[in-house]
């Protein structure tokens, strides 16, 4: 239960973020600012934990890890950052959050169902996903 209330909490963190990157990006000339903005405080915050944690071992880990399975991950981060970001501002928040918490179910489903063998698949959670869909189409269509 402690794991749901912090991903129902992770949500509204992410709707309240994207307002404000998106309020520096009105004034600013590029949305690479507020992204810039954010990578940035997360890499001071991460970096901060990180020595408080594991002090210089930490930092020995975390370069023996550098890597393109390492790096990849930021890569994606960034871009579903940067591609939130230009939602809110052209399509609005509920259409964006809409898009995107629609696409992920239905790319967590088939990542489920590959590595179950198709045994996480069943009707319920297609039928759930197809309503999230249909939600999101008619969400998407007042935009």
């Amino acid at each position: 239960m402690a794991v749901i209330a912090l991903l129902i909490a992770a949500g509204g963190a992410i709707v309240v973020q994207n307002l404000l990157m998106a309020d520096v990006a009105s004034g600013a000339s590029t949305p690479i600012i507020p992204l810039a903005l954010n990578s940035v405080v997360g890499l001071t915050l991460l970096t901060a934990l990180l020595a408080v944690r594991s002090g210089t071992a930490g930092f020995g880990e975390l370069a023996a890890t550098f890597g393109w399975r390492g790096l990849v991950p930021g890569l994606l981060g960034t871009f579903f950052v940067f591609a939130s970001l230009l939602g809110y501002q052209r399509l609005g928040a509920g259409t964006t959050v809409a898009v995107l918490v629609a696409s992920q179910l239905v790319g967590g489903l088939m990542v489920d169902a590959v590595r179950s063998g198709g045994a996480r698949l069943d009707a319920a959670a297609l039928a759930g996903a197809a309503l999230l869909v249909a939600g999101t189409l008619l969400v998407a269509m007042r935009a």
